[in-house]
């Protein structure tokens, strides 16, 4: 989708992150403002934290034709996908981003190409952890390994499970208790008993 902007209105918006308290913002906020952000955005945190206001809060100020602008690539995504999930929604809302450090400008046909390879990089990426899975589960099938969870009870805890159920004396919660499972467990197999 195509979007239109009043270049003159559009404006750079920074944001800047730092992984723990005792580091400084200072460097990534002077570059930020040499390169010409109207206002920045900050958190201080580690990147695989999911919770991040300041991105949160950049995210939602930024507007069509606005460019959203980092020190380094790294500040923004906290992983190649996530970067490109990021990108991929400013695009679609007609927003830039640039990244300073790698020179990334993605309102040039040069910095759009490289957000494309990123793209095909991540979907790449996944491509190869689906293969890898897959190769891993059919060499496991073809040494006699069965996917899925490990069966909870042997066939004497199964017995034994029926004998203290059919005993109406017995609450759930005994015989889960006494056999060391959960209700949901008990309940799997009362269910698979069932015609």
């Amino acid at each position: 989708m195509q979007h239109t902007a009043n270049l003159s209105t559009s404006l750079l918006i920074g944001y800047a992150r730092v992984s723990t308290a005792d580091q400084t913002l200072n460097l990534q906020h002077d570059a930020l403002t040499k390169a010409g952000c109207s206002k920045i955005f900050t958190d201080t945190g580690s990147g695989a934290n999911t919770e991040r206001k300041g991105l949160d809060d950049a995210l939602s100020y930024v507007r069509p034709g606005d460019t959203l602008v980092v020190w380094r690539l790294d500040r923004l995504g906290r992983s190649l996908q996530h970067l490109i999930e990021t990108l991929t929604k400013l695009h679609d809302r007609g927003i830039g981003f640039r990244s300073l450090t790698e020179q990334i400008d993605t309102t040039t046909s040069g910095g759009r190409l490289v957000f494309h390879v990123f793209g095909a990089l991540a979907e790449f990426e996944r491509d190869l952890i689906q293969e890898r899975t897959q190769a891993g589960l059919q060499a496991a099938r073809e040494r006699g390994h069965r996917g899925g969870r490990p069966k909870a009870l042997s066939q004497k805890k199964l017995a034994m499970m029926h004998a203290l159920y059919a005993d109406k004396s017995n609450t759930i919660e005994e015989i889960c208790k006494t056999l060391n499972i959960s209700r949901p467990t008990f309940y799997r197999y009362i269910k698979a008993r069932e015609p």
